[in-house]
């Protein structure tokens, strides 16, 4: 049975809008800034729609769910050029083009998949490539926010970020984002120009940010956006009991065997908290990410539109202070089972990790 708060949004989800340009709901969402943006405080991450968890949706309910999100409120879209080999993209310039004006775009460069391999490449030359690549499948003649999507060892930072400032000059991108990079990394690209975004994994499961890089975006005036806020899934009334084959959490430690079982179990008082609140787990999840700092902006991505609905209720509660606190207390790196990557995608990051998780790497 669903709450009070939970059955309200999927019930609008489910019910077609009378006007479906501007619901009733349109442009209610709360904001926060981010870079000379401002955004709602929950994004639609749009990676499943391509890939990654399972299969992905068809065209229709990708499309669907792209076009529900605007009309509820959001105003920040993520994609990337590795969502799908470039799929993601040209899904979002097919379906928004002519919404264009009503969302904030963001995507990202230098991870690039292909034979099921990844291929990190920061170097201007290619990231000068990826920007044209982008722009064409986004159909669009600017995007808001380019991020570097993954930090290139083999590439200065300061080289990779002057490339996308040549973009900025070049009136192909208005600002720049990092992601899964460390409070070091983010200073020394800061330097050379504003950073608008640091993006990274934050939620009840995964505390990383809070080592260094949540206090560092403060100082500098940087938004965070925290991706898989509701633990990739994880956090939700239905956690998925076994995994589709392509499914990119298999590789995950936290996603597998005995880690998943004893994970699993953590979700009862969890669950009964969020019913105590009136609101589903997601929502809760994603209510406690907001509540960590004012200049943080939730990421969820799903590719289903009940799951996008519910995820936006979040907006619209008011959770008290010990609520959070006790949902902390139930998920917290400490409780959680397993690291969030396996060796050889850790090795790809430079996000400050505990003295724990480098004690059994």
């Amino acid at each position: 049975m669903h709450s009070t708060a939970e059955s309200l949004w999927i019930d609008m989800a489910n019910k077609p809008w009378k006007n479906p340009r501007r619901p009733i709901t349109a442009r209610a969402m709360k904001t926060r800034p981010l870079g000379p943006f401002t955004v709602s405080r929950i994004a639609a991450g749009c990676m499943s729609l391509s890939h990654a968890y399972g299969g992905r949706p068809d065209r229709a309910e990708a499309e669907a769910l792209l076009n529900k999100a605007l009309d509820l409120g959001v105003t920040l879209i993520d994609t990337a050029t590795a969502y799908g080999m470039g799929h993601n993209e040209t899904l979002i310039g097919e379906t928004l083009k002519g919404r264009r004006k009503e969302f904030t775009l963001a995507s990202k460069a230098g991870l690039y998949i292909a034979d099921g391999r990844r291929d990190i490449d920061c170097s201007p030359q290619r990231l000068a490539q990826s920007i044209d690549d982008s722009l064409k499948r986004l159909q669009t003649d600017v995007i808001d926010l380019y991020y570097l999507h993954r930090f290139d060892s083999n590439t200065p930072i300061e080289d990779s970020v002057g490339a996308l400032v040549r973009g900025i000059e070049a009136g192909k991108l208005r600002a720049i984002g990092l992601s899964e990079v460390s409070a070091e990394t983010l200073r020394r690209a800061h330097a050379v120009h504003p950073i608008a975004a640091l993006q990274s994994e934050y939620s009840l499961c995964t505390r990383n940010p809070e080592i260094a890089c949540l206090d560092a975006c403060r100082a500098l005036g940087v938004a965070f956006v925290a991706f898989s806020p509701v633990g990739r899934g994880f956090l939700s009334n239905q956690p998925p009991a076994e995994l589709e084959a392509g499914d990119i959490r298999l590789a995950m430690p936290r996603f597998q065997g005995e880690n998943y079982a004893a994970n699993l179990k953590l979700l009862p008082p969890l669950r009964a908290l969020a019913e105590e609140a009136g609101c589903s787990v997601a929502q809760l999840a994603l209510a406690w990410v907001l509540a960590q700092a004012e200049h943080i902006i939730a990421l969820p991505g799903t590719g289903r539109l009940a799951h996008m609905v519910e995820n936006l209720g979040a907006d619209q509660i008011s959770l008290s202070a010990e609520t959070l606190t006790r949902a902390g207390q139930i998920i917290n790196g400490n409780t959680v089972h397993g690291a969030r990557y396996n060796a050889s995608n850790q090795a790809t990051i430079t996000t400050e990790r505990f003295p724990t998780e480098l004690a059994s790497a």
